[in-house]
């Protein structure tokens, strides 16, 4: 059974910079896509980035792209989500997931594993 657990989160000043981790237990990464989501106060989750075994990165929401990048330990157990120039508006709860398999999607309802969740605030 994949567990997942993330870290990482905390409140930072516009424009700074934050690195979740998301570590697995109970099985490497080899045969799972890792979704990274975020649901901000008042809206829907919403999947943003993903990444598969053979380190492939797509990302679904325009105002990431070039901000947030996604990383993976030699070791196959844990996935980093490196976060640059952040906004206001990325204040969200932010969750890894993973699916077995390797194709990627942006729907919550495709991943069978859930980290707790973790909070960034981004705030002067």
């Amino acid at each position: 059974q994949l567990h997942l657990v993330e870290s990482g989160g905390g409140l930072v000043q516009p424009g700074g910079s934050l690195r979740l981790s998301c570590a697995a237990s109970g099985s490497t990464l080899d045969y799972y896509v890792i979704g990274w989501f975020r649901q901000a106060p008042g809206k829907e989750r919403e999947g943003f980035l993903c990444f598969t075994s053979s380190g492939r990165t797509t990302s679904y929401i325009d105002s990431v792209k070039g901000r947030f990048t996604v990383s993976r330990d030699n070791a196959k157990t844990t996935v980093y989500l490196q976060m640059e120039n952040l906004e206001p508006e990325d204040t969200a709860v932010y969750y890894c997931a993973a699916r077995r398999g390797v194709l990627c999607s942006s729907n919550s309802a495709r991943y069978d594993y859930w980290g707790q969740g973790t909070q960034v605030t981004v705030s002067s």
